[in-house]
């Protein structure tokens, strides 16, 4: 692949990313931790390649990594392992909620059946709440290696993030640059809502945590995370360019082979002064894996990803995408006008905030709660916008109803599962889960 001449190039690829209106579409990556035995301990690799192996009836092909096989694909759909071999949906783009809502649960039902006799079970949750950190087993994907020694150094929590966390994202298509700018201010100025609504992370070692999404709060400690400062500031491709590239590399690959971390960053790379390969220049391929290790809540590639939803049930998998899609897709302008006048000091607050204090939390004199249905109304206003109907001539506001009942309950899914845990005094009521994959129970 040819090498980056210029930081033209790079804007280029940004703006070859831009769709037409009637090309939007919206794909879904939900990651899962798979548990063992009534001590639910996490998977290991073996029992994950046995589960491989069953998928392979439903049309899903091994992709190796040297010898080990580290995920399947069938089409544009993609199963990989995270570090603590948490599983991991990527979807397809796809048109609208339907079809997403169809495709997660075609997912979990193979997820489900792949499983059988093998005593795999799941919860829906977004932090571990059974396995502390040295119980879970590896993944031997060389770049985990690479991360487990170099994230803790800016990082204090980005281990419990690799290997205990489980979250959601949502990737959207942009048509333009100040498309992409509109649409990553309204993404990364409703984090701390997104994180309100939903909360769903509240144990860890078997105990409360005393947050409500605790994988959040972790997040917020993790390296190459948070939010971008430059999502307050007028913002356009070259301006997101010239923040990445001054991220320090996290690993190069050059002929199938990882090649560590010195410090440097992409923009040294691109210069040709990354010293373990001396005068060789970065390629886009080098761009595009370089981008892919940043963590922040919001990110761009050739497409924008909204990461802040706690793994949840199967009912959350359809409401988040719908809720957001209602936004970024129906009613951009209208959101858009509601935060632009918000500043930098009110999200960051709320976002600090709010993985302990939820719904509560204040932003602009408003609690969470009341935003919440602000954007809910503005999210069906979307959704009803787009007119995207199943073969019940429904539209895709049938989604939003999860995310209705947690604003009008001021209560979200974290609450619910603290209700149960203060009852009982344990946790024995995620056993019940253990033959649903969706976990639709609370």
């Amino acid at each position: 692949m040819p090498e980056i001449q210029s930081k033209s190039q790079l804007v280029d690829y940004f703006n070859q990313g831009a769709k037409k209106d009637d090309q939007l579409l919206i794909g879904v990556e939900h990651e899962k931790f798979l548990f063992t035995g009534k001590e639910k301990k996490r998977a290991n690799y073996q029992q994950i390649k046995k589960i491989f192996i069953n998928l392979e009836p439903f049309g899903w092909k091994p992709i190796y990594e040297n010898v080990n096989v580290i995920g399947l694909k069938r089409g544009k759909q993609q199963i990989t392992t995270e570090p603590g071999l948490q599983y991991e949906l990527s979807g397809a783009p796809l048109k609208n909620i339907h079809l997403v809502c169809s495709e997660s649960s075609t997912h979990f039902n193979e997820i489900k059946a792949a499983s059988k006799d093998l005593d795999i079970s799941t919860a829906s949750i977004g932090f571990d709440p059974f396995n502390n950190l040295n119980e879970v087993p590896q993944n031997p994907k060389e770049r985990y290696q690479i991360m487990t020694k170099e994230m803790p150094k800016d990082g204090e929590l980005s281990l419990q993030m690799m290997y205990q966390t489980s979250g959601i994202q949502i990737n959207y298509d942009y048509t333009s640059e100040k498309d992409f700018e509109k649409k990553f201010k309204v993404g990364n100025y409703l984090v701390p809502l997104t994180i309100a609504l939903f909360a769903n992370s509240p144990f860890a070692d078997k105990k409360f945590t005393g947050y409500l999404s605790y994988r959040n709060k972790v997040w917020q400690r993790t390296a190459r995370g948070g939010i971008m400062p430059i999502a307050f500031e007028n913002l356009n491709f070259e301006k997101y360019l010239d923040y990445a590239i001054n991220y320090s590399l996290l690993f190069v690959m050059r002929e199938g082979k990882y090649i560590k971390p010195n410090g440097q960053t992409f923009k040294d790379f691109m210069e040709g002064n990354f010293l373990p390969l001396k005068g060789i220049k970065a390629t886009i391929k080098d761009f595009e894996t370089h981008l892919a290790t940043i963590f922040t809540e919001v990110r761009l590639k050739q497409f924008i990803e909204v990461r802040s939803i706690d793994t949840c049930d199967w009912g959350c998998v359809c409401n988040g995408p719908a809720f957001f899609t209602g936004l970024l897709y129906g009613a951009l302008d209208e959101t858009y006008d509601v935060v632009k006048s918000w500043s930098k000091e009110d999200v960051m607050e709320a976002y600090l905030k709010s993985p302990k204090q939820g719904l509560e939390t204040e932003l602009k004199g408003k609690k969470l709660y009341e935003w919440g249905k602000i954007f809910l109304d503005l999210a069906k206003k979307g959704l009803n916008k787009r007119n995207e109907m199943n073969s019940s001539k429904k539209n895709e506001t049938i989604y939003l109803k999860h995310i209705e009942d947690i604003i009008d309950r001021k209560t979200n899914r974290a609450q619910l599962l603290l209700e149960q845990f203060n009852k009982q005094g344990n946790l024995d009521f995620f056993s019940h889960a253990k033959e649903d994959f969706s976990y639709s129970g609370l």
